[in-house]
């Protein structure tokens, strides 16, 4: 069997306001060709289909067009959809009586007392596999798999949803059939995106560990993380990434695809085989300067000096200067360099002249970071800011009922 594993998709991004439609619908038209070429019998998709767990009509039509594109250019295709934790798990669980008819198969919640849901057997010819479908556990997916003499805790929640779920995998795994285990979460040692994708912290718990997917798995699909790596060393445990660059901070990533294939030997396990096929990109992104920040005068030139008739649409740009940088004209310098340039643009990121918590990296004064922040370190930022609460700790049971609230809003699709 040939897998395809591809994640974090997030239909329906608006990019600092501007729409990325054409950029999805390039991505589905590359993604289509590659099934054909590579004769794909399955597609996996760990996680945030959507950037909101409210998408937009548009945003969901895009998804159900290329499943029906796929399904009639690759007939033998099947394909695995798991919700993330970007997307509403009543979402996308709605849709799986249509998507059904189109041989794809959504997961949308774990239920400990169900695992056998999230275990799909693809049979496809002669062709078999096992996946195990885990999508984005929520704490009140797993509160009852949760709880330690310490009181609850997250990472043991998940370690035992993916213990139960491949109790009942391996009943189904034949000899030599591979056995797919996909996830969306942050492993411990995987490489986060600073400002597009915040850090998924549970209960004071931020990375799991890679040891809750077994040694019996062939292959795990993950999800979340937006740069494709491996994890913990293991040529058989990798992200895909994302698509196309959903923050500036990624735009030097190389984005990409993984071509899974098993193959076997007499008296031998599987030998998996891992091919990254890249993904071109159609819109660039780019940041002025490239470097340190420089004089507003010298940035000017710089915006006028870019050569944007090279690039087949308009690229994103996002220009920094020194907040001692700014005076009462600098907006309108900015604009008159931008006169004629056919961009994106994407606002100023004002840089101040001053270390943080004697740390050496620069503080950006920008609102679109805000939602990036930790929640846990912003409640506890709130206690060292408060003159009564400076010298308390916040404890876990605080910790945790901030995370319920936010994973009740969540589902009540109000973030």
């Amino acid at each position: 069997m040939k897998v395809l594993h591809t994640s974090d998709w997030h239909l329906g991004q608006q990019f600092y306001e501007h729409d990325r439609r054409h950029e999805h619908h390039a991505f589905f038209s590359w993604l289509l060709t590659t099934l054909v070429n590579q004769q794909i019998d399955l597609l996996l998709v760990a996680g945030d289909i959507y950037h909101t767990a409210t998408p937009s009509a548009n945003a969901e039509n895009q998804l159900y067009q290329f499943i029906k594109n796929a399904k009639a250019q690759c007939p033998q295709l099947h394909v695995v959809i798991i919700a993330g934790n970007h997307d509403s798990a009543n979402r996308i669980l709605a849709a799986q009586p249509l998507l059904a008819q189109f041989d794809t198969h959504v997961v949308g919640r774990f239920d400990p007392a169900k695992p056998s849901d999230v275990v799909i057997t693809i049979n496809n010819d002669d062709k078999r596999a096992v996946v195990l479908a885990m999508p984005f556990l929520r704490t009140s997916d797993i509160s009852t798999l949760s709880q330690t003499e310490n009181g609850p805790s997250y990472a043991q929640g998940v370690a035992k949803a993916y213990e139960l779920a491949l109790e009942h995998a391996l009943t189904l795994n034949a000899e030599n059939t591979p056995l797919i285990v996909m996830g969306h979460l942050h492993a411990k040692g995987g490489n986060i995106s600073g400002d597009s994708e915040r850090n998924l912290v549970i209960g004071g718990e931020e990375a799991i560990s890679a040891l809750v997917f077994g040694k019996q798995a062939n292959y795990v699909a993950l999800g979340h993380l937006h740069k494709a790596q491996l994890v913990a060393k293991n040529e058989q445990i990798r992200y895909s990434g994302t698509p196309i660059p959903m923050s500036f901070s990624e735009r030097k990533y190389t984005h990409q695809v993984n071509v899974v294939e098993f193959s076997e030997q007499k008296n031998q396990p599987l030998n998996t085989t891992v091919n990254p096929l890249y993904i071109p990109r159609l819109a660039e992104v780019i940041v002025l300067p490239e470097g340190e920040c420089v004089p507003l005068a010298q940035l000017c030139e710089q915006i006028k000096a870019l050569d944007t008739q090279q690039y087949e649409i308009a690229p994103y740009l996002r220009v920094k200067l020194k907040s001692s940088d700014i005076d009462t004209t600098f907006r309108e310098q900015i604009e008159q360099a931008l006169q004629g340039k056919q961009v994106n643009f994407c606002g100023i990121e004002r840089v101040r002249d001053q270390q943080v918590s004697n740390s050496s990296e620069t503080v950006f004064e920008d609102l679109s970071f805000v939602e990036m922040l930790n929640p846990i370190s912003l409640l506890e930022q709130a206690f060292n800011n408060d003159k009564d609460m400076a010298a308390a700790t916040v404890s876990n049971e605080l910790k945790a009922l901030l995370t319920d609230v936010i994973e009740e809003l969540e589902q009540e699709q109000l973030l």
